[in-house]
């Protein structure tokens, strides 16, 4: 249990909008299809004049989670088990100077921070146990220890299964990755790099356990270097061996990608293509069955000319932010039959999908809650106030307020609603839970066709209706 001053507190939330559901293709100002809007804290609240990256971390002791925001002047970290109601806990300042480029991971409880175009930064390392516990926040922190092996770098990979941090486009080893030994977190040890095959602007390490059985239980290395995507099997330190390089047509910028879960597919997004060739947003899909010999699978097209940035994937769905068209969110259950479909997005910056760099620069999906971290860059519009932005998919379809067997009337209500069966079918149990799970009523072996309850005591917000404990129906309370 945390426990945070009030004024503090409601110094925080004067800056947090309260949860907006997906309603019409909008959420409030924000286009949207499938995803409701949670809370939104802008960059100006969190002490910043932008933001960019981030990453998240889950308490293993709780189960509380948590946002890493990425700032141009450092990092900030906020408690977001009350989703609507983030908590600010405080800021870990830039080790050097401001830029808009940081990059922030996570491993064994603590956070690893890099920053690009910022002189001697270095890598932080910053407990995160330390969250538990912030007595006035925001907090000024400081960082546990500082890895001073290379000065700037575009990002920082890690492989939570070895313990490795992999620097890259840092200004040792050509831009190539920078192998540092980070079993025990604050304590840090360079274990040399690869500089073979030059700049790398953004990878992903894992122990392979993919198609190409020469390489199983290796540590391979996939980075994004610019003009094509290079394998590397870094296993042995002190021998890496490149395995292979792709490349592709309308090459611009291979800025990042990402395995699909059985390790046969690497989603890669080139940053610059939007703009040069003047196509919709562009993912290249490339088959790594044979880590030698990798091939262009496919390319899929976006519906705007949105310019894509960080994009990853969680099970079947591939989220990916996108600039001015916000998160995008595709399915790709059939991917090996060449087939990605977009099914849903929330988009940060309203005013336009035109190819730039005002909008997502980031999307985390991997709270076990559902919930979605989105974090967003201003560029050139100097209008735009962006920020952190928590969203989770919409509970039910499109059309959640029409009637299949049960109709609620009014939604939104302010005093009370009406449940009806369209079909007289009757209504035997109704459990009603707020978005944080909490059961807020319930009752049994009520027996009636309609019903009609009280919620002139519920808070404004979102709530799931539950009948018979098998359909499960939105309303918003005003």
């Amino acid at each position: 249990m945390k426990r945070y001053l009030l004024p503090i507190l409601l110094l925080c939330f004067t800056f947090s909008n309260a949860q907006t559901p997906c309603v019409g293709g909008m959420a409030g100002t924000y286009p949207c299809n499938g995803y409701d809007l949670l809370s939104f804290i802008p960059f100006t609240a969190l002490g910043a004049t932008n933001s960019n990256d981030s990453w998240g971390w889950t308490d293993p002791n709780d189960g509380t989670e948590y946002a890493i925001v990425g700032l141009d002047n450092g990092t900030a970290f906020l408690d977001i088990s009350d989703p609507l109601n983030p908590v600010h806990l405080g800021n870990l300042p830039t080790h050097t100077g401001t830029s808009i480029w940081r990059d922030i991971k996570v491993y064994d409880n603590h956070a690893f921070v890099v920053s690009d175009v910022n002189g001697n930064h270095g890598m932080q390392v910053f407990d995160l146990t330390r969250l538990r516990n912030v007595a006035n926040p925001p907090e000024t922190f400081t960082a546990d220890t500082h890895f001073s092996g290379f000065g700037p770098a575009h990002n920082i990979v890690i492989n939570e299964d070895t313990g490795y941090a992999y620097g890259v486009g840092a200004d040792t080893y050509s831009g190539g990755p920078h192998f540092i030994n980070i079993q025990n977190p604050t304590n840090p040890v360079a274990e040399g790099g690869f500089a073979s095959y030059g700049y790398t602007h953004d990878a992903q390490v894992v122990i392979y356990n993919g198609p190409d059985t020469d390489y199983t239980g290796r540590e391979i290395y996939v980075g994004s270097n610019e003009s094509q995507v290079v394998i590397v099997d870094v296993t042995d330190k002190a021998n890496p061996q490149g395995i292979a390089t792709v490349s592709y047509t309308n090459v611009s910028y291979t800025h990042q990608g990402w395995f699909t879960e059985d390790q046969r597919y690497f989603i890669v997004g080139d940053e610059i293509d939007e703009q040069d060739f003047g196509f919709n947003t562009r993912t290249l899909i490339f088959d790594l069955n044979d880590l030698d010999n990798p091939q262009l699978s496919f390319e899929f097209t976006g519906p705007t000319p949105a310019t894509d940035h960080n994009g990853y994937v969680k099970g079947d769905t591939f989220y990916l932010a996108s600039y001015a068209a916000g998160m995008r969110v595709m399915d790709i259950s059939d991917i090996e039959n060449g087939n990605i479909t977009e099914t849903g997005y929330f988009d940060v910056y309203p005013s336009s999908n035109i190819a730039g760099y005002n909008g997502a620069w980031n999307v985390y999906p991997y709270f076990e809650s559902g919930n979605i971290m989105i974090t967003s860059l201003q560029y050139s519009d100097p209008n735009y106030n962006g920020g952190f932005y928590l969203v989770r998919p919409s509970t039910l379809a499109i059309d959640d307020f029409a009637a299949n067997s049960f109709a609620i009337s009014p939604n939104p209500a302010s005093d009370k609603i009406t449940i009806e069966s369209s079909d007289q079918v009757i209504i035997s149990s109704i459990a009603i839970v707020d978005v944080l799970g909490k059961e807020v009523f319930s009752e049994n072996e009520i027996n009636l066709a309609t019903k009609v309850l009280d919620i002139s005591s519920f808070s404004k917000g979102m709530y799931f209706v539950k009948i018979n404990d098998q359909i499960t129906k939105k309303i918003i309370k005003k």
